[in-house]
This record gives structure tokens, C-alpha cells and sequence, in this order.
């Protein structure tokens, strides 16, 4: 698409949502189809990028590192070389494989290294500047993926993001509202204010130009000699420098032992379909399935979207499986995750029975079994002709990180320590309560609830989904699900309709605007729930979705329609889903 077209979709869309509960999802853009290839982005240039590999005999997964590699280019407040992530694959033979390269706490981290001599929490600590880093894995993580599950040359992938770094790419009216946004942090560090800020501090506008030399300078040398260059060059150099001048805690020692994992992904039935999801150290996929089990005892379909009944029995599903995800579950080779138990369908029933059909529950009554994080992330879907499919969400944590860059570098670093428990037990940031599994330790990976997902049926690709949002991906995910399979919307209704969440603590029903009618809102305000109607985050995901078969279910069963479907979230203002 042109420029005018894709912001005229975003106004679009943006003016549905503020219509009604019905028609925000009925308004949405029609899915983008194609027969071949399908990529699903938040920024269309990193899309055109993915296509383009496809386009020219590379399979899903090179597509994926070329799309990241873009993506730290062209949009830096999530995509990123200096933070991490992690990638969920289906092979076209069946195979399912799960690359964790999330960031790791430094060696020298310790547990209460945001806390002062009080044990109370230093505020910021943990957001802000060099101590708040992680040691990043995007790097690592595409090449892992490249070398062991793609086709093409390290070079020719990098390529695009290069051109993009060295020659500059035009920023459109999204990327300047996001550099805008981040124009106070990103001029606290210099190095950062003299990439993405103009002489004298001001913000670069749509049609100007970013060009980013030193990352171009990055980028050629992992082009060139691999992974190495990065985690045992010059760049693991100059930040291990910047961060020991300013008060950081990061060692060459944590880049040169900087490992990927590759894990068994979390697996379950809904209805029939396989939910193929993020495992610990992420949080995501066992919630997502929690969730699933626990709603497959009503039946949603008939109760309908946006019903008193059906988002009744929804938030109290969530209320049951947040309060386990807060509490039970991090990183795998730091403690034993309770994974069998909470994806048994005999808890599920246990959660039912506990549910009253009639009043809301209270959280304060719930005990743990036994995520903190920012909202800005970005997540990517694709599938290839053979019918591999590759969904990636990863993350610098906070818009633009920890708003720094080493000198010479061109690379944001991420806060991803902020993700951990500063103190068991204390709301972070977003009002999430969490326990000692996710209490920091040296190289332990903090507790995530990024969700890359992939469905099938029958054994065929059935859809690719996952958003970035903070603690709300999974019920972002969830829904986007739910509103395929149960209530019958076609791909881009289903990222596009307003969004309900529940997170255990704090006890409330958070809404986007006009999620719910005024009618339904009295309704569940009478059964005892309390909402937090938009007013702190108004909307909230930039989910990307691809739908194989047809658009909707509907669709599927008659058997007509584009083999690939795909639907960019339009609160992405720049992002896209195209195909060839």
C-alpha cells in the first residue's frame, strides 16, 4: 500500500472503535489475501522486507530474521538488536520447536538490587539507565534460528536492514508520533538524542529522513563475521564500557556466555484445535491454555461476544489463571514450573466449580500456588507456500528501553530487568503482585508473558497470532482466539475488536472503549465487578494475525476464499499485513 491508503485505514479503524461494541470489530479493514506468503508486521517496511525473502524462495523462518534485523531499524521503539525475545516454529512436516533468546540478569546481579538500604524499592531503578539492562539476545536468537531452520545467507537477510540503517528510510506520520512520544527519555542520554532527536532536541517529523550510521556499522560486521561480532567484538565492548561508566553492571563475561534455548513448546486442545504457545520462561502459553481449559466447560458461541454471561465467565478464568502466572511460574532452570498441573483438565474443572454463575469473584480470597512489564513489545506473524509458520515477539521492554546507547553503537538497550520481582509480594508498575519464582538471579531469564502462538486442525496450519501489550498479551492472544473460533469473526474483526482483561491484582475488569455496552456494563457492575473503563490505557496490543483456509470460519467451511489471510491490528499506526 501506499502511504495515504494504509493512514486512512488506521483513522478508519480508529474511528470504528469508538462506535460501538458491534460495529468496532463489523468496521474493521477487510484481511489482506494472498495464495503464497503471508507477513504480518507492525512496521509495512520490515512487512515488504519479509514478503520480499519469501518472494524469493526463503521459508518463514528466514523471513523471520530478516523481519527482525528490519525491525531494529526502521522501528526502534520495540524492534531491536539490544534486547530480546522469542520465536515460536512449525515446521510444514509437523515439527514444532520453541528459541528462547530472551535477555539474561547480568553475573553480577544480585536479589535486592533495587531495593535501598530500607528494602524499599528505588524507584526507576529498574527502568532507567545502564543498572535496568539485560544482556540482549536478539542477535544470538535470529542466527540460532537461521542456521538451524532457514535457507538463506546471513548477508542476504541482513541486507535490507543495512540499506535501511546506512541509506535512511522516511519516517510516515506513526514513526514520528512514536519518536515524539520518547523525545523526553531519549534526550537524557546523548548518544541516543543525537540518533533519534534533531540538533537543539527537536523530534524528526513525517517525511524527514532517519539515517543510523553506527548501527549500519553493526549490522555489516554481523553480516560479515556472524554472532560473534557482536556478543565478542566491538559493539559487547562498548557497551560493557558505557555500562561500568554509569553505573551498569554488565561484563564481557555475560555476552561471551550469552546461550540461546530451545524448548518444547506448550501444547493444548481447544475445540478441537492445537494451540501450539510460549513455554516457561515465558508465562504466556500455559495461561493461554489454562484459560482455554477452563472455558471450554461454557458454551461461548451461544452466550455470544460481549455478553454479560460470556465476559463473566472470561474474567473469572482470568482471575484464576493470573493469579497462578503471577506467583508459580519463571525461569525453568531456576525453579520447578507447575506446568502439568496447571495445563490439567481436571484443574480446569476444580476453577469451574469454584465459579459462581450468578456474583463476581474476589482475588483477595484466591491463595497462589506457589509480569511485570512494559507494553511496548512487537510481535510478527508469517507463513511460507510449504506452510511453515513462524510467530516472533520480542521486545525492548519499555519504549525505547532503557533509552540508552553506547557510544558508537547505534543500539537501544533494553530495561528487561524490570520484568523481574524488585521485591516479592509489592504491585510493579502495572499492578501486577508476583513471588520468589521470579525473584533475580545471575543469568536467570525474568518471567515474560510474550505469547508468539501458532494454531492448527487436522494437523494443517490453521492461524499464527500474538501481540505485544506487557501482562495483557495473553488475554490479547486469548481473545483474538476466542473471537476466531467462537464468536465467528473473520481475521482482522478479531484483532481489531475492543479488548477486556483481568489480571487477579488489582481487582478489576480493565476495558477498552466501547468494549462493552452500557446495558452489559450495569449487568456485570451488579454481579460485584468494578471496571477500569480505558483510563489509563485507552487501547491497548498491536496484534498480527494470519488465518489459512479463509477469512473467518465461516468462510473456511464453504471453502472459498485466498489460502492466506492476514490483519495487522490498526492501533499500529504503521504496521501492515501483505502477501504475494
Amino acid at each position: 500500500m501506499d502511504r495515504l491508503p494504509r493512514q486512512l485505514v488506521a483513522i478508519f479503524a480508529a474511528i470504528s472503535l469508538c462506535l460501538a461494541p458491534l460495529s468496532a470489530f463489523a468496521a474493521s479493514p477487510a484481511p489482506v489475501e494472498a495464495e503464497h506468503g503471508m507477513v504480518v508486521t507492525a512496521q509495512h517496511l520490515a512487512t515488504d522486507v519479509g514478503v520480499d525473502v519469501l518472494r524469493s524462495g526463503g521459508n518463514a523462518v528466514d523471513a523471520a530474521v530478516a523481519v527482525g534485523y528490519a525491525l531494529a531499524v526502521v522501528y526502534p521503539t520495540a524492534g531491536n538488536l539490544g534486547g530480546g525475545g522469542f520465536m515460536t516454529i512449525r515446521m510444514k512436516d509437523g515439527k514444532t520447536t520453541f528459541l528462547d533468546f530472551r535477555e539474561r540478569a547480568p553475573l553480577a546481579a544480585t536479589k535486592t538490587m533495587y531495593l535501598d538500604a530500607k528494602g524499599d524499592i528505588v524507584p526507576r531503578a529498574s527502568l532507567d539507565g545502564y543498572l535496568a539492562v539485560g544482556t540482549p539476545g536478539s542477535v544470538m536468537g535470529f542466527e540460532t534460528a537461521r542456521e538451524k531452520y532457514g535457507t538463506k545467507r546471513r548477508e542476504e537477510l541482513i541486507a535490507p536492514a543495512l540499506r535501511y540503517a546506512r541509506d535512511g528510510f522516511t519516517l510516515e506520520q506513526g514513526d514520528a508520533a512514536s519518536f515524539a512520544s520518547g523525545a523526553k527519555r531519549l534526550a537524557r542520554d546523548e548518544e541516543a538524542a543525537k540518533i533519534f532527536l534533531k540538533t537543539g532536541g527537536s523530534t524528526y517529523m513525517a517525511g524527514e529522513k532517519l539515517v543510523q550510521p553506527d548501527l549500519a556499522a553493526v549490522l555489516q560486521s554481523i553480516s560479515e563475521k556472524g554472532p560473534d561480532a557482536f556478543y565478542k567484538g566491538a559493539p559487547a565492548e562498548a557497551i560493557v564500557n558505557a555500562s561500568q561508566a554509569k553505573g551498569g553492571i554488565l561484563a564481557k563475561e555475560d555476552f561471551e556466555q550469552y546461550q540461546v534455548r530451545e524448548l518444547k513448546p506448550i501444547e493444548c486442545n481447544y475445540r478441537g484445535y492445537d494451540i501450539i504457545s510460549s513455554p516457561p520462561p515465558s508465562s504466556g502459553g500455559v495461561i493461554i491454555c489454562e484459560i482455554l481449559n477452563v472455558l471450554e466447560g461454557y458454551p461461548l458461541s451461544y452466550l455470544g461476544y460481549g455478553s454479560a454471561e460470556a465476559v463473566h465467565i472470561m474474567v473469572e478464568a482470568m482471575r484464576y489463571a493470573y493469579v497462578d502466572r503471577n506467583a508459580a511460574l519463571g525461569d525453568p532452570d531456576f525453579i520447578d514450573n507447575p506446568v502439568s498441573k496447571l495445563l490439567d483438565r481436571s484443574y480446569a474443572a476444580s476453577i469451574r466449580a469454584k465459579i459462581d454463575p450468578y456474583r463476581a469473584g474476589t482475588s483477595a480470597n484466591l491463595k497462589p500456588l506457589g509480569g511485570k512489564e512494559s507494553t511496548e513489545t512487537t510481535h510478527y506473524s508469517i507463513i511460507d507456500d510449504e506452510g511453515n509458520a513462524v510467530a516472533v515477539t520480542y521486545t525492548l521492554n519499555g519504549s525505547f528501553g532503557a533509552g540508552v546507547v553506547a557510544p558508537g553503537t547505534g543500539v537501544l538497550l533494553n530495561n528487561e530487568m524490570d520484568d523481574f520481582t524488585s521485591k516479592p509480594g509489592v504491585p510493579n508498575l502495572y499492578g501486577l503482585v508476583q513471588g520468589e519464582a521470579n525473584a533475580i538471579a545471575p543469568k536467570k531469564t525474568p518471567l515474560s508473558s510474550m505469547s508468539p502462538t501458532i494454531v492448527t486442525k487436522d494437523g494443517k496450519p490453521f492461524m499464527v497470532i500474538g501481540s505485544p501489550g506487557g501482562s495483557r498479551i495473553i488475554t490479547i492472544t486469548l481473545e483474538a482466539i476466542l473471537n476466531v473460533v467462537d464468536f465467528g469473526m473473520d481475521i482482522s474483526q478479531a484483532v481489531n475488536a475492543p479488548r477486556i482483561h483481568h489480571q487477579w491484582q488489582p481487582d478489576m475488569v480493565y476495558l477498552e472503549p466501547y468494549a462493552l455496552s452500557p446495558d452489559t456494563e450495569k449487568a456485570l457492575a451488579a454481579m460485584g465487578y468494578k471496571f477500569d473503563a480505558g483510563n489509563n490505557t485507552p487501547v491497548w496490543g498491536q496484534a498480527a494475525g494470519i488465518l489459512v483456509g479463509g477469512k473467518s470460519l465461516a468462510a473456511i467451511e464453504k471453502g472459498g476464499g485466498a489460502r492466506y489471510n492476514g490483519a495487522m491490528d490498526s492501533r499500529a499506526a504503521e504496521g501492515s499485513a501483505n502477501g504475494y
